[in-house]
Protein backbone atom coordinates (compact mmCIF):
# COMPACT_ATOMS: atom_id res chain seq x y z
CA UNK A 1 0.00 0.00 0.00
CA UNK A 2 1.15 3.52 -0.82
CA UNK A 3 0.35 6.63 1.18
CA UNK A 4 0.62 10.20 0.02
CA UNK A 5 -0.47 13.58 1.33
CA UNK A 6 -2.35 16.22 -0.62
CA UNK A 7 -0.48 19.20 0.78
CA UNK A 8 -3.09 21.65 -0.52
CA UNK A 9 -5.70 19.96 1.67
CA UNK A 10 -3.57 19.29 4.76
CA UNK A 11 -4.39 21.74 7.54
CA UNK A 12 -1.84 20.46 10.04
CA UNK A 13 -4.22 19.17 12.71
CA UNK A 14 -1.97 16.10 12.99
CA UNK A 15 -4.74 13.54 13.48
CA UNK A 16 -2.74 11.18 11.25
CA UNK A 17 0.33 11.72 13.45
CA UNK A 18 -1.71 10.84 16.52
CA UNK A 19 -2.85 7.57 14.97
CA UNK A 20 0.45 6.57 13.37
CA UNK A 21 3.41 8.64 14.62
CA UNK A 22 5.94 6.28 13.04
CA UNK A 23 4.37 6.94 9.61
CA UNK A 24 3.49 10.64 9.72
CA UNK A 25 5.00 13.82 11.09
CA UNK A 26 4.51 17.52 10.50
CA UNK A 27 7.18 19.42 8.61
CA UNK A 28 8.32 23.02 9.07
CA UNK A 29 5.22 24.23 7.20
CA UNK A 30 2.97 22.26 9.59
CA UNK A 31 1.94 19.90 6.80
CA UNK A 32 1.96 16.13 7.15
CA UNK A 33 4.71 14.12 5.50
CA UNK A 34 4.99 10.37 5.12
CA UNK A 35 7.92 8.63 6.80
CA UNK A 36 7.79 4.81 6.77
CA UNK A 37 4.55 3.04 5.87
CA UNK A 38 6.11 -0.37 6.54
CA UNK A 39 6.20 0.39 10.27
CA UNK A 40 2.44 -0.23 10.74
CA UNK A 41 -0.27 -2.53 9.43
CA UNK A 42 -2.84 -1.57 6.81
CA UNK A 43 -5.61 -1.18 9.40
CA UNK A 44 -3.60 1.56 11.09
CA UNK A 45 -3.02 3.30 7.75
CA UNK A 46 -6.77 3.22 7.09
CA UNK A 47 -7.53 4.65 10.56
CA UNK A 48 -4.98 7.42 10.01
CA UNK A 49 -6.46 8.30 6.60
CA UNK A 50 -10.00 8.27 7.97
CA UNK A 51 -8.95 10.49 10.88
CA UNK A 52 -8.03 13.33 8.50
CA UNK A 53 -10.82 15.89 8.54
CA UNK A 54 -9.75 17.22 5.13
CA UNK A 55 -9.19 13.84 3.38
CA UNK A 56 -5.59 14.85 2.72
CA UNK A 57 -4.22 11.37 3.43
CA UNK A 58 -4.54 9.33 0.26
CA UNK A 59 -4.21 5.56 0.19
CA UNK A 60 -3.29 3.74 -3.01
CA UNK A 61 -2.73 0.11 -3.87
CA UNK A 62 0.68 -1.01 -5.14
CA UNK A 63 -0.36 -0.22 -8.73
CA UNK A 64 -1.24 3.39 -7.84
CA UNK A 65 -5.03 2.97 -7.86
CA UNK A 66 -6.64 5.26 -5.28
CA UNK A 67 -8.37 3.37 -2.48
CA UNK A 68 -9.19 6.26 -0.14
CA UNK A 69 -10.73 8.78 -0.16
Amino acid sequence: MRVRIDRKLCDGLANCVGVAPSVFQLDAEHKAIVLDVSSVDEDTLWRAAESCTRSAVILEDDEGNQLYP
